[in-house]
């Protein structure tokens, strides 16, 4: 019998998300510090039996995942001997919530399918694939706090201090690519991209800094996410802001018991931590 692989594929938040103008690709590049949380799916990954065909998903309750396919797909480009492969998500982290959780998948069949295939490729190649995928993707190849630059190529581990965060998803999610048509139409962008602020703010982290330069466009798709944010905002927390493209709100708070009581004000609310090394 084949050995599972089996994999943790942690959420993200962006703190702080600066975004630049199009480049000629469409794509933007980003300044952006992601925020690793104790929030997962688990991905068990195991090569088919039968050896035929294409890989497989499955994940229930969740009609598109065709970014984990994708993974499987682009490693097998860089190492052709891989099997096909059967890939079960147990989804805890919500769908097109603006948490990485698809991204956050793909990476770790990527990790999983470089071990299924005896370790051949180091963790900058395993990003090197990422990067085709997503931005959001790379940085998930080995989870953890890092500053983002590019289109997600550009992966530098940062520290952060030890926070608890109230997250709220919403029940209906918020597609990436409409909320970066939304930034494209209201030129929200700013036109340079200065990763020193960032790298500071890491160091002597200040919960009052945080910034997202979608959140106006998720607000303008998503009117009644003002309403969550002050919601929120009420619990007393240390600051609150729309997590990358949306819709899902956070506050964070100094310590896990004020985060729990805040979280208990709002339907629907779960509180998660920022990971310790």
């Amino acid at each position: 019998m084949s050995e599972v692989i089996r994999e943790t594929a942690f959420a993200k938040l962006n703190p702080v998300l600066h975004v630049g103008p199009p480049r000629a690709d469409g794509l933007h590049p980003l300044c952006s510090i992601f925020a690793s949380l104790d929030l997962a799916d688990v991905v068990e990954v195991e090569p088919a039996d039968d050896g035929a065909g294409s890989d497989s998903v499955d994940c229930p309750g969740v009609p598109d995942v065709n970014l984990a396919q994708k993974a499987a797909a682009a490693f097998r480009r860089k190492v052709p001997g891989l099997p096909r492969l059967r890939i079960t998500i147990d989804k805890r982290i919500a769908v097109a919530a603006g948490l990485g959780g698809g991204s956050a998948d793909a990476a770790a069949v990527l990790r999983a399918a470089n071990r299924i295939a005896g370790q051949p490729l180091s963790i900058d190649a395993l990003r090197e694939i990422a990067a085709g995928l997503g931005s959001d993707v790379p940085s998930q190849v080995e989870p953890g706090h890092a500053l983002v630059q590019g289109v997600g190529e550009s992966v530098e581990e940062v520290e952060l201090p030890p926070l608890s965060v109230v997250l709220v998803a919403q029940r209906e999610g918020l597609s990436t690519a409409s909320v970066y048509a939304r930034l494209d139409r209201m030129q929200g962008w700013r036109e340079r991209l200065d990763p020193e602020p960032l790298r500071e703010l890491a160091r002597s982290f200040d919960p009052r800094a945080l910034e997202n330069d979608l959140q106006p466009a998720a607000l303008a798709l998503r009117p009644e996410l003002a309403q969550v944010l002050e919601r929120l905002r009420e619990t007393g927390p240390l600051g609150t802001l729309v997590s990358g493209s949306g819709p899902t709100c956070f506050a964070l708070f100094a310590d896990r018991e004020q985060a729990e009581r805040g979280a208990q004000e709002i339907e629907g609310a779960i509180v998660a931590e920022f990971r310790r090394r």
